[in-house]
């Protein structure tokens, strides 16, 4: 395989970019690991003690990444992140006003390799999103797994609070927060994907509030390669059900570009790979998939994702009455509402980003 290396001559501002989405990967792939290696090395060490006070905050913190996470406003508003959305770049795209009045449930597709539309868009402000929707504070919902490692999940819920009011918290459940709350708006960030967690977001009263979930999941991204238009969302009806019982308005969001970024070996349902690669998301929660683009100083491979352009493009509201006991026909209902609204957003903008007039969704 003959390697092409990238120039010399590289602009200082494209370096950054490079070296912001490096940081990203990073963050993802081996971060998670090293946090808990150090945590096993300082529990066999001399200072074990420290290990143990950590262990006991865990147990204290427990609940909070199902109840907001814990925002730094600091850490939000880093000039890297606008990097990190150049580097592809990635433009969120408004179709209408959302009224701040109101809490919604954002359904993002396609789920991806990294989710990094969902990232850039949604955890940051490198895409403008209070400027496009101001009053709405967005929530990236992550896979619980993430949550469970010792000071990964710190790193990754850093992000504050944000509410004018105090929160209604679901029982059971006993964040640590303050009594008061600012009124600003802060900037978003991730938190755990459990339906407490998605519940605690949309039943904050007040409005403002919007829970974003990938709904194709983990089992999504082992289809994610350039080209792929197909998405797991027919069984997919728990974010419906948790719309309806909190009356939050559904948003169907499609990121043209999301599967551009990688190429990923082949894994055809019922090859060995992908059998292997479905257990282990059931045993660990998360998905798998081998994943490769290019490098740092050369672009024919590597675990970089490919400069492409991800346009992340926000539809229109769906309406939804507050149903306390939503019945099978009333989440069947809003379901093919869901489906004919992404379907809408798909059809209406695919030409403008490059999709051939032939080729459509597919929900499996």
């Amino acid at each position: 395989m003959k390697i092409q290396f990238a120039p010399l001559n590289i602009p200082l501002r494209r370096r950054l970019q490079t070296a912001a989405v490096v940081q990203w990967v990073f963050s993802f792939l081996l971060l998670a690991q090293c946090c808990l290696a150090a945590f096993v090395l300082l529990c066999l060490s001399h200072w074990w003690l420290l290990g143990a006070l950590y262990v006991g905050w865990l147990y204290l913190d427990r609940d909070t990444p199902a109840c907001g996470g814990r925002r730094s406003q600091w850490m939000r508003s880093w000039s890297l992140w606008k990097y990190f959305c150049d580097y592809f770049p990635i433009t969120l795209v408004k179709t209408v006003d959302l009224d701040p009045k109101h809490n919604y449930l954002f359904g993002f597709h396609p789920h991806g390799v990294l989710v990094a539309g969902g990232f850039g868009n949604f955890c940051t402000e490198g895409s403008g999103f209070t400027a496009l929707f101001p009053g709405l504070t967005p929530y990236l919902l992550m896979l619980p797994f993430w949550f469970r490692v010792p000071f990964f999940r710190d790193y990754i819920m850093c992000g504050g609070w944000q509410l004018g009011e105090e929160p209604l918290v679901p029982a059971g459940l006993h964040p640590i927060v303050p009594s008061h709350f600012s009124s600003l708006p802060l900037f978003p960030g991730l938190v755990s994907s459990e339906k407490a967690s998605a519940s605690y977001i949309l039943s904050c009263p007040g409005g403002g509030h919007v829970a974003v979930v990938a709904v194709g999941g983990a089992p999504e991204s082992l289809d994610a390669r350039p080209g792929a238009l197909t998405l797991q969302v027919l069984n997919r009806k728990g974010f419906i059900k948790t719309a309806l019982k909190h009356g939050a308005h559904l948003v169907p969001v499609f990121s043209f570009g999301e599967n551009e970024l990688f190429d990923q070996m082949e894994n055809p349902v019922g090859s060995p790979l992908r059998r292997i690669q479905e257990r282990l998301q059931k045993v660990m929660g998360v998905a798998l998939p081998l994943f490769h683009a290019r490098g740092v100083f050369q672009y024919s491979f590597g675990l970089l994702p490919y400069r492409k352009p991800i346009y992340t493009v926000v539809g229109r509201p769906i309406p939804v009455s507050l149903t306390p006991s939503p019945s099978g026909q009333d989440i069947e209902e809003l379901h093919q509402r869901y489906l004919d609204g992404l379907t809408q957003v798909f059809e209406e903008n695919k030409a403008k980003y490059g999709i051939p007039a032939d080729k459509n969704l597919k929900f499996i």
